[in-house]
């Protein structure tokens, strides 16, 4: 009987095991096309996990954020955060957060509404 549940305890580890792998599902969200266009003409936010109003940008993309997020387009700047580019955000001279940085140089800080980033990219919503 020990032996039996010592092996249903090993092999409920390996299964537990293999969910927590770093797979990103990736779901549809509402704005993915919006924010395929902001990767493709790569535009670029810069934030840090603490702070707030990059959590309030990245809820006005909804689901869609894991997309960017997974793409590319959000650079994590503080060295705590996950996949942090602390060096990135200093080359390009990130003092706030969030701050897009659109492929011609242009940059805007703050929480911006996705009609600007719309805008200013030439992306359609």
């Amino acid at each position: 009987m020990c032996s039996v549940t010592f092996t249903f305890l090993i092999a409920s580890l390996f299964v537990l095991a293999g969910c927590t792998g770093n797979v990103v599902k990736v779901l549809p969200g509402e704005y993915d096309g919006f924010v395929s266009c902001l990767l493709d003409k790569n535009v670029k936010m810069y934030g840090a996990y603490w702070c707030p109003h990059c959590a309030n940008q990245k809820e006005l993309f909804g689901d869609s954020f894991t997309l960017f997020e997974a793409s590319g387009g959000y650079v994590e700047c503080d060295p705590k955060g996950r996949n942090a580019q602390p060096l990135e955000c200093t080359k390009k001279g990130i003092t706030g957060f969030p701050t897009w940085i659109f492929s011609e140089g242009q940059r805007v800080s703050g929480t911006q509404p996705l009609t600007s980033l719309s805008e200013l990219s030439d992306c359609p919503l």
